[in-house]
Formats: C-alpha cells, sequence, structure tokens
C-alpha cells in the first residue's frame, strides 16, 4: 500500500511533539490550517515522537500523549481518508536522512538557531538531540518532496535551514531534494499568552494561566479567560501594538467564531473588557465542548490503526527517497 500522490495537487508536511500540553495557540495557528489544507494538498501530517525525546521523556506518559495527539489531530477535523497521519519513529527513514543531513550541515548552521539559544545554549546537560533537531525536522520535511510547510512564526527559521540543507546537498552530489515554502496563517500564527501578550502561548510556560488546554474543563477555561490580562483604557479595539493583550483576545475570538476584528470593534462599540471577555468565554466554552466530544469519540485501536495504515502508506515515498540520496552519495 503506497500514498498515492496527485500529481495536480502540492504537498504539504507538518508535525506536532508528544509532550506538553497541547493548547488553543498549536489549534488556531496550526491545526485548523492543516484542516483548511486537506482538500487543497497531498497532506502528510506526523506525530514527531523523536523530537519530543531531545527532553527526557516518561515512556507510559509518551505512549499515551502519542495517541492523545492523534485524537487532537482527528477532533480539530483531519480526516485519516483525506490525510495522512503517521508516527515518526515508525519509519527509520527520518533518522536515517537525518545523520546523511547532518554530514552536510555545519555548527555554525546549528548555532544560529534561536529556539536553542532560548532552551538550552550554554547548559552541559541539554542532549546533543536538542541542538540538533532542526537537521531532523529537515529530514521529517524532504522525504515526502513535500512543497509547503505549515508552521508557526517560531519555526521558521528551522524551514529555512531545510531549505539551505536541501540546496546544498543538491549542490553537492546532484539534484535530489524539492525546496520546500513556508506557508504562515497571517491571522493567528502566533497566539500570545493569556497572563503575558509579549509572549507566545505555549505548553511549556511556567503557570498554566498562559494558555487553554484543549482538554480543560470548559468552565476552567472560561475563568481563564475572564482573568485574562487587559491594556490600559477600556475600548475594545483591534491594535496589536498599542493594545496587544484585548488585540490578541480579539484574534481569537475572531477565529473561533468568524467574526472579523473590525466586526468585533463595531459589535462591542462602547462596552468595556468584561462585556467582550464574558462573550469569549462563552466562546471558547462552546468550542472545547464541542471538541472534546469529538476528541472523545476515537478509541486507542482506532488510532493505532490510523497510524499503522498511514506509515504503510507512506513509507515508500520516504525510502524512495532515501534510495535517490544514497545513490548519489555513492554507498548504494
Amino acid at each position: 500500500m503506497k500514498l498515492q500522490i496527485n500529481d495536480n495537487k502540492s504537498t504539504v508536511f507538518s508535525g506536532v511533539q508528544p509532550s506538553g500540553v497541547l493548547h488553543l495557540g498549536n489549534y488556531l495557528g496550526a491545526l485548523s490550517q492543516w484542516v483548511e489544507m486537506q482538500d487543497k494538498y497531498n497532506s502528510i501530517f506526523c506525530v514527531v515522537d523523536y523530537h519530543a525525546i531531545t527532553v527526557k521523556q516518561e515512556p507510559k506518559e509518551l505512549n499515551r500523549r502519542i495517541l492523545d495527539v492523534v485524537k487532537i489531530y482527528l477532533a480539530s477535523g483531519i480526516n485519516s481518508e483525506k490525510s495522512v497521519i503517521f508516527q515518526q519513529s515508525d519509519i527509520t527513514a527520518h533518522t536515517e536522512l537525518a545523520w546523511i543531513l547532518n554530514c552536510t550541515a555545519k555548527i555554525s548552521d546549528l548555532n544560529k538557531m534561536t529556539q536553542y539559544k532560548e532552551k538550552g545554549s550554554g547548559k552541559e546537560t541539554v542532549s546533543v538531540g536538542l541542538f540538533d533537531y532542526p537537521v531532523l525536522m529537515a529530514s521529517d520535511i524532504l522525504l515526502y518532496n513535500t512543497d509547503a510547510v505549515p508552521v508557526g512564526e517560531d519555526q521558521v527559521q528551522h524551514v529555512e535551514l531545510c531549505r539551505t540543507l536541501a540546496r546544498r546537498f543538491n549542490s553537492d552530489y546532484g539534484e535530489v531534494f524539492k525546496i520546500p515554502e513556508v506557508a504562515i496563517r497571517k491571522q493567528g500564527a502566533r497566539i500570545m499568552g493569556l497572563d503575558d501578550p509579549t509572549k507566545k502561548m505555549s505548553k511549556s510556560a511556567a503557570s498554566a494561566a498562559n494558555y487553554i488546554s484543549l482538554l480543560d474543563k470548559p468552565e476552567i477555561a472560561a475563568k481563564k479567560i475572564m482573568r485574562a490580562v487587559t491594556d490600559s483604557g477600556a475600548e475594545i479595539k483591534y491594535d496589536p501594538k498599542k493594545k496587544p493583550a484585548i488585540a490578541n483576545l480579539m484574534t481569537i475570538y475572531s477565529l473561533l467564531t468568524g467574526v472579523s476584528t473590525i466586526a468585533l470593534e463595531s459589535n462591542f462599540k462602547g462596552k468595556g473588557y468584561g462585556d467582550f471577555k464574558k462573550d469569549l468565554a462563552e466562546a471558547v466554552k462552546k468550542f472545547l465542548v464541542e471538541f472534546q466530544v469529538k476528541y472523545n469519540s476515537f478509541s486507542d485501536e482506532e488510532v493505532k490503526q490510523i497510524l499503522r495504515d498511514g506509515a504503510a502508506k507512506i513509507r515508500p515515498v520516504a525510502e524512495e527517497t532515501l534510495k535517490k540520496v544514497k545513490i548519489k552519495l555513492g554507498v548504494n
């Protein structure tokens, strides 16, 4: 069983780590975009479990989270009959190509990665994998002749490294890799924290008040919205520079309901933050109730079968790319 690539469609690839909490920012900035793409593209979505182990994980919890991520994909609207969903570690070509790309990558390339600088630069206890994972990410993308990579703004630099490594390999050994483009949703690409609108909503945030987990109880999520920080003044106006807190909440409201930020300004003219946050809290509750009903409708066995089927479909594509790479290297 091999994935049937439609030559009239471009191919997208992206993935999520099964670590930490998947939150509203992940859904609005990435997952909902994937759902929109799956009718227009050959869509390949991975659970990148080897990226998760760059930080020590508890094995049973990691195994549980792999299944949970797939359920979140499905609850978001990703259809396993339209898109391929698979587990990274099921296809050995990912790590094999990563080693080959490591021999193309330079230390200077990886030293530029800002995410590593933020998470671990200068700490001797940090794993080599955390330093090197952008190369594994490049391998993930390049194996599938990817045209576009839908990612958040924080991952753009890693996709640029992928493009650099692909060009470098093609230049040194001959044309193999397609050069992928970045696909970023203009609105919602970077949902900010509820407790600090200057920092991205993050599953690794010190406080749970920063984010709304997709599996938060709806009542708890509503309370987080009501406690979210706001700007000085009381006008409901979309101005990310002067009013970053309310602009962030307006973005969330707009993406959840389909009401434009311009319409929200009009709807809440003359009203205060309290009225706005109360309505947003209700919108968030409604979304989570519906989302969690879908999430809970999938059994572990269904998810495992989806992962097995996805790996079986996509493995021949990865192995074909790896074979071409080995021929170019002279090691096949």
